[in-house]
């Protein structure tokens, strides 16, 4: 039975993939990359999210000047294309919080990001973590299964990229991998993870199924 979800935030709960993707293209321009097509983005989009900057040539810049330019840029485009919580995950989640499931957040996202998206979207309260600015989630599982004091057995971590599956098989807990989001289905489908998921009805079976 799964009583711990682990959750990403962009791509799974949040979608922001379309605000994300126009800010990736300014600084491939900043940088005088090319720009890919979104669906190359989906395909090709890995994380630690410097690794995704290196494949395309810009690895003269450190972590810490790169969320400096992010957040610079993020701020701009979101107003134009702005994120939004995906149709119906609060009932979702609120479906899972009645039914005690513990309910955690490790995004790579910005703190105060999140922090202002919970209150657009109207999901206070629903996680009992908020767990931020995290580059590799390998940094910050194991931790937070620990600090927790999760059964890995009872325990998912729900993402949509390739790097969420890998960081849940390494700490021996269940991955369910969102198809909504960054990744695309058979690039997801690459890295086995225990349940693929289309859809919200997908995503409470395997849940409550478990």
């Amino acid at each position: 039975m799964i009583k711990n979800i682990i959750f990403d935030w962009s791509g799974v709960i949040n979608d922001d993939l379309h605000t994300v993707y126009r800010v990736v293209l300014a600084i491939f321009k900043k940088f005088g990359v090319k720009e890919i097509s979104l669906e190359e983005f989906r395909k090709e989009w890995e994380q630690p999210y410097m690794l995704f900057y290196r494949k395309y040539g810009i690895s003269g810049i450190s972590r810490e000047e790169e969320v400096a330019i992010y957040k610079s840029l993020y701020k701009d485009l979101s107003a134009k294309y702005p994120p939004r919580a995906y149709p119906k995950i609060k009932d979702t989640l609120v479906k899972f919080k009645k039914a005690g499931i513990n309910m955690i957040i490790l995004s790579s996202n910005l703190r105060e990001t999140i922090l202002y998206d919970i209150e657009e979207f109207n999901l206070q309260g629903l996680f009992t973590e908020i767990n931020s600015e995290i580059h590799d989630k390998n940094d910050g599982i194991q931790e937070t299964i620990k600090r927790n004091g999760f059964n890995p057995q009872e325990t998912v971590f729900v993402g949509d990229t390739t790097h969420e599956v890998d960081v849940g098989k390494k700490a021996g807990i269940k991955t369910a991998a969102v198809t909504w989001g960054y990744n695309n289905e058979d690039k997801l489908k690459s890295v086995n993870p225990d349940f693929i998921i289309h859809d919200l009805e997908e995503l409470e079976k395997a849940v409550f199924g478990c």
